[in-house]
Parts: structure tokens; C-alpha cells; sequence
């Protein structure tokens, strides 16, 4: 076992490195500040392309927790590129919040308040102020979680609404992405709003942020995790009616291990056990979706009893971790192995040997689809914190 640990952890170690060197050679934009917001699987830069908030808010988490993790001051710098990017042309001076998009020389473009956008920037300057000290970036993180209290809590049915315009008022279009339902909550704008204020809770230990934590904590256990299934139930209308019919198990593996992480930054001992033990019990739901070959498909459609047979980056590198931590609390090797297998199928259909970094996927037959290799969605946080939170989980394990 120890052997099977230490090739794994020096595998990882060797991916993490490849993975940041080619975000700062390949992202940086020297002529218009900040970083590019599109390129292809052929490493072929869109210039003009618009910048995500998102998007800069991961590369501001991934290159402040490798900071955080090496001392390697050369990563410190490229979060204080983002940093900077990020409080100067993404930041809503005027209404507050963030923008979702701005455009190549970064002048706002898409204004909708995305609550979802907000997370990751609280996620993103949280990290960053822990490897910074830089008390600009506390601040204005403990700001947009107030703004997010204002103008998306739910004070009738808890919760938080999933979008608003610029100016805070009721909008039509509540959806993440075109893929999305239009509905006012979502399991993913929820998970992430989580990952956010537990983050922020390690440098600002208010108690009321604390108290938002567990009720979203309880949110996930009494709302969004079927009792039955153990899925995630994705999307929901205010009052918290069920208003999906997909599994989405790259979410499933994800929340398995965020949501324990949460209960153990705030330290609450009375609900740590439940949630260890729900963590389980979703991680081995999220196996439903696993392939022979150690891939995990996206999303399975019960109302139309069909699989999506697609494998994207992302699920991949949070089954790494979602199976790993199970195996952590049950001590079962089969759950283990579900970690292996998943990095296995990485190395040998995702990881893009040629130009760096990871393919958006593999289709059923195995072909690489033609998405984004760096995008408003394809970001370096999910494949990098995969690395870091398993390096990290091995060297403890010794």
C-alpha cells in the first residue's frame, strides 16, 4: 500500500507542476493584462476573446494555493496578476458584486449578477489573502459575502436565489449556462457558495458566517441529497420543489468530499459524523457512473433512461479525491481503487501530452471533443486542487 501511495503522490506531484507551467506560458496576457480568455485544443490563442470572472477567480485560487503549498514566490506572482486583474476590471464599482464577463481589454460585457461568479471570487481572494497577507483581498471578500447575503438569501425558504441584474433586481434568465435549467436554486451555485464561506472562515472566524455554513451544510442534507438515491438533486424552485431529472455524477463525487470538508473547517462535532457518513454513502452513488475503463461518464437522464456518454476533465479529477477521501473514512479498498483507476484514465485519455494541460474530454468512442482547452469554464482549479488535495491527504496518510 505505501508503495502504491508514494507512486501516486509522485505522479500527481509531477502533473501539478506541468499543469501551473502551462497556465503562466500559455495565459498571461502581456498586451491587455490579466490572462487570455480563450484557447483551443491546438493551443491557438483568441486574443479578443471575452475574460470570465470564473475563469480568473480559479486562477487566482490555483496559483495562491500552490504558493501556499511550495513557497515558490514565482506563484505568488501570477496570483497577484489575478488579484489585480480582478479588483480593477471585474469588481462592480458602481452596484457591487462582479461582473460575469468583461471584454479582451476589460471593460464590463455581460453585467448579470451571477451568485455562482460571486462564490468563486470569495473562494479565489480568500486563498489568496492566506498566501498574501494582503488585507485588500480579506476585505473584499468579506464584502461579496455580504452582498451575497443582501441581495440572494432567502430569508422566507433559506437558500440562495441563483442570479439578479446589475443592479440587483429580478431577472428573467436565472441560468448558469445555456445548459442549464432555469430555475431560482441550484445544487451547484449551493455547493459552491459552501466551498466559498468555509474557505473564508479560516482567515474571518465570525460567528454568523459560521452559522451560514451549517445551514448550508443542512441545506445539502435535508434538501439536495436524495435520502433515497444519494444523488444530488440539481436544480429546485424557490420553495425548494424538485426541479431535475438528471445525475450529474461528477457533482455527486464533488460534493462527497466539499460538504466534509466544510463541517471540519468549522469544527462542529455534532454533525461531522453524519456527514462523513453521507459522504460515503454519495461517493458510492457517484460509482453508478463509472466505466470499465476507470472514466466517469457526465450525466445520467432518468426521465429519459439514458446516459450521456461524455467524460469531461473535471469529473475525473474530483473522483480522484471524492473516492479517496471514502476510502479515508471506510478503510475500503475498493473505494481506493475507484481514486487509481480515475488518475489511470486520466493519464491515458485526458492529460494532453503534446501542448499541456487537459482535454475538456473524450466522447463514447474515445475522440477528443473539440471544447475549450482554456475557457470561461475550463479553468486550472478542479485537475490542480485534485493534486494538491491528494498530495496533501498522502503525505498525512504516512
Amino acid at each position: 500500500m505505501k508503495e502504491i501511495l508514494e507512486k501516486y503522490k509522485t505522479g500527481l506531484e509531477n502533473e501539478l507542476f506541468r499543469i501551473l507551467d502551462f497556465w503562466q506560458k500559455n495565459t498571461i496576457d502581456k498586451i491587455n493584462g490579466g490572462f487570455y480568455g480563450k484557447r483551443d485544443n491546438d493551443n491557438h490563442v483568441f486574443k479578443e476573446a471575452p475574460k470570465g470572472s470564473v475563469l480568473n477567480s480559479r486562477i487566482l485560487w490555483t496559483f495562491s494555493a500552490a504558493y501556499n503549498f511550495t513557497k515558490d514566490e514565482n506563484y505568488l506572482a501570477t496570483a497577484q496578476r489575478a488579484f489585480e486583474y480582478f479588483k480593477d476590471h471585474f469588481i462592480d464599482k458602481e452596484f457591487g458584486g462582479v461582473f460575469w464577463t468583461v471584454d479582451y481589454k476589460g471593460n464590463p460585457l455581460d453585467t448579470k449578477k451571477q451568485i455562482y461568479a460571486l462564490a468563486f471570487a470569495v473562494y479565489g481572494l480568500s486563498e489568496y489573502f492566506i498566501s498574501s497577507r494582503n488585507q485588500q483581498a480579506l476585505d473584499l471578500a468579506i464584502d461579496l459575502y455580504h452582498t451575497i447575503l443582501k441581495y440572494s438569501y432567502d430569508h422566507e425558504n433559506g437558500g440562495y436565489i441563483e442570479a439578479l441584474t446589475r443592479d440587483w433586481k429580478e431577472i428573467g434568465d436565472l441560468r448558469l449556462s445555456d445548459k442549464d435549467a432555469n430555475e431560482k436554486k441550484s445544487m451547484n451555485t449551493h455547493l459552491h457558495l459552501l466551498e466559498a464561506f468555509a474557505s473564508l472562515y479560516r482567515s474571518w472566524t465570525h460567528e454568523k458566517l459560521k452559522e451560514r455554513i451549517l445551514e448550508l451544510i443542512f441545506i445539502f442534507l435535508n434538501r439536495i441529497i436524495d435520502p433515497e438515491t444519494h444523488h444530488l438533486i440539481l436544480f429546485f424552485d424557490e420553495k425548494w420543489n424538485k426541479r431535475s431529472n438528471i445525475i450529474s455524477y461528477g457533482h455527486d463525487i464533488e460534493a462527497a468530499w466539499l460538504i466534509e470538508e466544510a463541517a471540519l473547517i468549522i469544527n462542529n462535532s455534532s454533525i461531522i459524523e453524519q456527514v462523513k457518513n453521507e459522504s460515503v454513502l454519495i461517493a458510492n452513488a457517484a460509482s453508478d457512473g463509472f466505466d470499465a475503463d476507470g472514466g466517469l461518464w457526465h450525466e445520467y437522464d432518468i426521465a429519459n433512461d439514458g446516459l450521456i456518454k461524455e467524460k469531461h476533465w473535471w469529473p475525473q479529477a474530483e473522483a480522484m479525491v471524492g473516492f479517496f477521501n471514502a476510502w479515508q473514512i471506510t478503510g475500503d479498498e475498493k473505494l481506493l481503487q475507484h481514486s487509481l483507476s480515475s488518475w489511470k484514465f486520466i493519464q491515458q485519455h485526458i492529460l494532453d501530452k503534446k501542448n499541456g494541460e487537459w482535454f475538456w474530454g473524450i466522447e463514447e468512442d474515445n475522440a477528443v471533443m473539440k471544447e475549450d482547452k482554456v475557457g470561461i469554464w475550463k479553468c486550472p482549479y478542479h485537475n490542480s486542487r485534485a493534486c494538491l488535495e491528494l498530495i496533501k491527504r498522502i503525505e498525512l496518510s504516512r
